[in-house]
């Protein structure tokens, strides 16, 4: 699926412009080209602060959210990568605290793609080397790096001694990239394992686990999984955390949804089973409430979109996730705006969502290729509608849009809410 970004810059726009020219878009694996432009750029990877790494099929990006509120709650400056952006391109680069601004963005684009324009390097490799430039030529304690597509082959992992690196839950999700099943799944993600790093993971069926074991074990990484040295579980209102150091009775999440307990639990873990950045207890407690993570069950403000009413927003692009977000509704059905990509399974995330839908709209995903709106109304019994503000038409609250996180972006930008 390609990607894109825009940029109300016009020295950022151009960069972006060559870089869309330039690269043969969407998702490209292997290390080739990406070691080769690091290379030509002097290696950053080497320069930068100490790694935490997170891969995953859903909850990657929240565990990252996590894991940057806990170490700034502690005192520290924290890089973070993530990937998609919402509304704008600088949302993926975070330098010690605050978004790239477009000055420093336009510069790095310009420079990353005038040493490797012949590479023919992706959206993500040369986003990748924006990145890792800016975290090696800015001071900060830690780089929290969130894996684009699987972990073996993602452009992250040319980092060589990660303090941590962390898997969060898995589900089916990009098989024509990293295969057809779980175990193909799994053992992408469980790439990242480095020699004498740990690796912490959620809990996973046997044979998942099984395969994830294996694989750190030939790598050298000590494997920590939910349920063994290290558990965590939503209790009597509090996250209940143990380890071999003690246990913790943790605030709940402020992010919306039970799930998001267990992304929690494994950011805990990964700052607790990492020896190099001090993070006491009273760090992690005020991560729970200070982490934010947009358009993961988030309430819309008042703007142009929402008009007053009551409109939340998720991505939900796969069926693990769609899963998750109808747990976290089911006592509260909502019209519900799906827009979803072209290469997703649609049925098995309107069937996850719809028993708790007052009523299903189906709109395209602006810029990306998407299911037929009209095609699924037909399949599903909803409507169909041409934009978003026509989607919401008429519908009263509680809404929710969802279905892919770039839906999510553009109901963000119509609402005049750009993250920062």
């Amino acid at each position: 699926m390609a990607d894109g970004a825009r940029s109300d810059d016009p020295a950022v726009q151009h960069q972006l412009d060559r870089l869309a020219a330039l690269s043969l878009g969407g998702d490209r694996l292997g290390l080739e080209r990406i070691v080769d432009l690091l290379d030509r750029l002097g290696r950053p990877q080497d320069a930068m602060p100490p790694v935490l790494h997170v891969a995953g099929t859903n909850g990657k990006g929240s565990t990252c959210a996590f894991l940057r509120a806990g170490l700034e709650a502690a005192g520290h400056k924290v890089h973070v990568f993530t990937s998609p952006h919402l509304v704008r391109y600088n949302e993926r680069i975070r330098l010690a605290g605050r978004l790239i601004d477009d000055v420093a963005l336009g510069a790095l684009l310009e420079e990353v793609l005038d040493a490797g324009a012949d590479l023919e390097p992706s959206f993500f490799e040369v986003t990748t080397a924006v990145g890792f430039l800016a975290f090696a030529r800015t001071p900060a304690d830690a780089c929290v790096i969130e894996v684009g597509l699987g972990g073996r082959l993602d452009a992250t992992n040319v980092v060589g001694a990660p303090l941590v690196c962390g898997i969060a839950s898995l589900g089916l999700d990009h098989q024509s990239w990293l295969g057809p099943r779980l175990i193909n799944i799994a053992t992408e993600k469980a790439g990242i394992a480095k020699p004498g790093t740990p690796l912490v993971t959620q809990l996973y069926p046997p044979h998942i686990a099984s395969r994830v074991g294996e694989i750190a074990r030939k790598a050298g990484a000590p494997w920590l999984p939910r349920g063994g040295r290290w558990d965590a579980i939503a209790s009597r209102n509090k996250l209940r955390y143990s380890d071999e150091a003690g246990e913790l009775a943790l605030p709940l999440p402020r992010l919306s949804g039970r799930h998001q307990a267990l992304n929690a639990g494994l950011a805990v873990a990964m700052l607790r089973h990492q020896r190099r950045l001090s993070v006491p207890a009273g760090a992690l407690s005020a991560a729970m409430g200070w982490a934010d993570w947009p358009a993961r069950l988030q309430q819309l403000g008042d703007g142009p979109l929402t008009q007053g009413r009551e409109v939340w927003i998720d991505g939900a692009h796969n069926a693990a996730a769609a899963r998750a977000l109808a747990r976290a509704i089911k006592d509260t059905p909502r019209h519900i705006v799906l827009g979803i990509l072209a290469n997703k399974d649609a049925s098995a995330i309107v069937d996850a969502l719809r028993p708790y839908a007052r009523s299903l709209t189906f709109v395209s995903v602006p810029d990306h290729a998407s299911h037929d709106p009209a095609k699924l109304a037909e399949q599903f019994a909803g409507r169909s509608a041409g934009s978003l503000d026509e989607a919401l038409a008429g519908l009263a609250s509680p809404i929710l849009i969802a279905g892919s996180l770039y839906l999510a972006g553009e109901a963000l930008r119509a609402n005049l809410q750009t993250p920062d």
